[in-house]
């Protein structure tokens, strides 16, 4: 027992010793590395032992040690540090993870970092490091994720790190890194990530890629610009997860062989110049979650083998040249949430059934031929938060079951043939921003709203439709619309002055309806509205002044109505005005000449008879409007008043000359012939006179 007692105090004490250097260490190398670091907001504070602060490193902010007490993980993310990346962190030799991600680090990578050889992971993502790759860290022989996204790097994607045989995640997208993939990358057996997208790189992408067999998720696009198309080795990689090939000028067909990725579950190959047909062999693909063809060129059909997708959340085929009906499997499918096909050539009806699934959020079907009617239970889930069908040859009336969901944000269906009326309960959805159904054949007067209108609610356009009976005074109660149109409909009475209480409003067009009486003050409460038509209305009464309290207003039209009194001349002194028509109404009086107006041409107020003035006929004496005005511009034009005052101006200053020059040459002669006058007597003059 003695013996035993023995051993142990013996290794205890060998112990003790090379676990305390290993601490002090550790603590010289954080110190030393908060020294080098730029910490304004003082995230490492607790790293200090001179002001009653830890000595234990493991205490210290994003300090990770084992069970042996040595720091084995660092993890200073988003603390908003700048500097370079400290070289006293290479005497951290027992660290297994370090992570510097989210800060405001500047410089280039350390090649210290190389003296860390049980390193595993290397995350200095998220910062403004420049320079090349440092070909020394590729003696981290052990490291395993090695991760520098979005950092300033240059030159060409590091060749040397194919040494570091045991790498699972490699990450060098984000940065400025050019020319092409090196084949080589193909000889990580392990690897299970890689991602060098969002750089400058160019060139084919190599057929070699498709050995990584372990390739779990691949991400190679964005703002690349590769030449070719997909290799179709890729179809190899049969363990691979996510495919990410975006906007990077992939060109050809999308091959076949990715049939074979039978684990994938996201497919990105949006926005390149990809042509042909879809494949059917993607059908195959039934782990798929999210597949996105959009922004290409593709043509024919949906295959039918995409019924087999049951796992299909997301299906993006929209600004391609795809053409036929959309398949009624389509709307069967189980766990579909984003339907979007806008821009392309599609015809026939809506599948029947979409929204059953009780899961659907988004649909956007715009600017293709599709006829019928749409489909009832879109928002069957009530998870429904955008609907856009417009440009379209849709018929029949709006679900009735849309003024019910209340998780609808956005319907736009203008540009159909859409009739009966709109759904009530609509302008009361609690989520509601956008409402755009003009260009249609619906009828009847404007929903009612019951309860509060929708608070959110900023754009609603119903032009040019067949709406009829008066505006409601709760149209006062949306507050945040910043569009209101609802011009070329057959709206009746007269406008609420509620709408003064709109102050978001920028634009209201309430032109071609069949308004009547005054144009109310309270427009004038809208000090952000930029335009404003009330043309082709039966407005009578005269131009209020209060229009000149809207101090951004640069359109104006209230032609065609029967508006008289005179145009205010407060109005002539708005200086946003670029655009104004009060042609065909019974105004009188002069037009305004000044701000503004002077720009103005005859069309903006003929139709007139009693309007007189600049580019009108000239006023009478003593008519309206003008007895401040006939004498002083006596109809004359302003370029000809200009000239007068020109003239005058000219003839002042060489009568002044001429006076001054005679004035100094009389004094010249006086001076040469001085003389005397002597009086002997009283006399009428004096000499004065005799000068002169």
């Amino acid at each position: 027992m003695r013996h035993h007692c023995l051993f142990l105090l013996v290794g205890v004490a060998i112990l003790l010793p090379a676990e305390t250097a290993g601490e002090v260490g550790d603590v010289d190398a954080l110190l030393a590395a908060k020294a080098a670091l730029e910490d304004p907001t003082g995230a490492l504070s607790s790293w200090d032992i001179t002001s009653g602060g830890a000595s234990n490193p493991c205490a210290w902010s994003g300090v990770t040690c084992n069970a042996r007490a040595a720091v084995v993980g660092l993890d200073i993310s988003g603390r908003n540090l700048s500097g370079a990346v400290p070289p006293a962190l290479s005497r951290l030799q027992h660290l297994a993870r370090l992570n510097l991600a989210a800060n405001a680090l500047s410089g280039h990578i350390p090649a210290s970092l190389s003296r860390l050889p049980f390193l595993t992971l290397l995350n200095l993502s998220n910062n403004g490091l420049n320079g090349t790759f440092p070909p020394a860290l590729v003696g981290l022989r052990v490291l395993r994720v090695l991760d520098v996204y979005n950092n300033n790097l240059t030159g060409l994607l590091p060749l040397d790190v194919v040494e570091m045989t045991q790498l699972r995640h490699l990450h060098l997208g984000g940065n400025f890194f050019s020319g092409e993939i090196p084949p080589e990358y193909a000889r990580w057996g392990r690897l299970q990530y890689l991602a060098v997208s969002g750089n400058e790189l160019s060139g084919k992408i190599p057929p070699e890629l498709g050995n990584l067999t372990s390739l779990k998720e691949l991400y190679i696009g964005y703002f690349n610009s590769y030449s070719g198309g997909i290799p179709p080795e890729l179809g190899n990689m049969t363990d691979l997860v996510r495919l990410d090939a975006a906007n990077c000028g992939l060109s050809g067909e999308i091959s076949t062989e990715l049939g074979n990725l039978a684990n994938l579950d996201t497919l990105f190959l949006q926005v390149n110049g990809l042509t042909g047909g879809i494949p059917p062999e993607l059908g195959r693909l039934v782990s798929l979650s999210s597949l996105d063809l959009s922004n290409n060129a593709l043509s024919g059909k949906i295959p039918v083998s995409f019924a087999d997708l049951k796992n299909l959340t997301l299906l993006n085929l929209f600004r391609n040249k795809l053409s036929g009906d959309i398949p009624e499997f389509v709307g069967d499918l189980p766990s579909l949430e984003v339907l979007q096909l806008w821009e392309n050539n599609f015809t026939g009806g809506i599948p029947r059934r979409l929204g059953r699934n009780g899961r659907f959020q988004l649909l956007d079907l715009s600017s293709n031929r599709l006829t019928g009617t749409l489909p009832p239970d879109l928002c069957a889930g009530g998870k429904l938060e955008t609907l856009i069908a417009l440009g379209n040859s849709l018929f029949g009336a709006i679900p009735y079951s849309l003024g019910k969901c209340k998780s609808l944000m956005r319907i736009r269906l203008g540009e159909n043939y859409l009739n009966g009326s709109i759904p009530e309960g609509l302008f009361e959805l609690p989520e509601l921003t956008q409402v755009e159904l003009q260009n249609n054949l619906l009828s009847g007067g404007f929903p009612v709203v019951s309860g509060t209108g929708a608070l959110n609610l900023g754009q609603i356009s119903l032009s040019n439709n067949q709406l009829t009976g008066a505006l409601p005074a709760f149209i006062g109660s949306f507050s945040g619309v910043q569009k209101l149109l609802l011009d070329q409909n057959a709206f009746t009475g007269t406008i609420p002055p509620d709408i003064g209480q709109l102050q978001q409003l920028s634009k209201a067009d309430l032109s071609s309806n069949l308004f009547e009486g005054s144009m109310l003050p309270d427009i004038g409460k809208c000090w952000l509205l930029t335009y404003l038509d009330l043309s082709r209305n039966n407005l009578s009464g005269e131009i209020p002044p209060a229009i000149s309290g809207m101090r951004i207003l640069n359109y104006l039209n209230l032609s065609r109505n029967q508006l008289d009194g005179e145009i205010p001349a407060t109005i002539a002194a708005m200086q946003s005005l670029t655009a104004v028509d009060f042609s065909y109404n019974n105004l009188s009086g002069l037009v305004p000449a000044t701000g503004q107006f002077s720009y103005f041409n005859a069309t903006s107020f003929i139709g007139n008879p009693d309007l007189c003035g600049p580019y009108l006929r000239p006023c009478r004496p003593g008519a309206a409007g003008t007895d401040h005005g006939e004498r002083s511009h006596g109809g004359l034009s302003n370029i000809f008043k200009l000239l007068i005052v020109l003239g005058l101006l000219a003839f002042s200053i060489a009568f002044a000359a001429m006076a001054i020059l005679k004035a100094w040459s009389l004094k010249k002669a006086s001076e040469a012939r001085a003389w005397r006058l002597t009086a002997f007597q009283r006399l009428d003059f004096t000499c004065d006179v005799l000068v002169r």
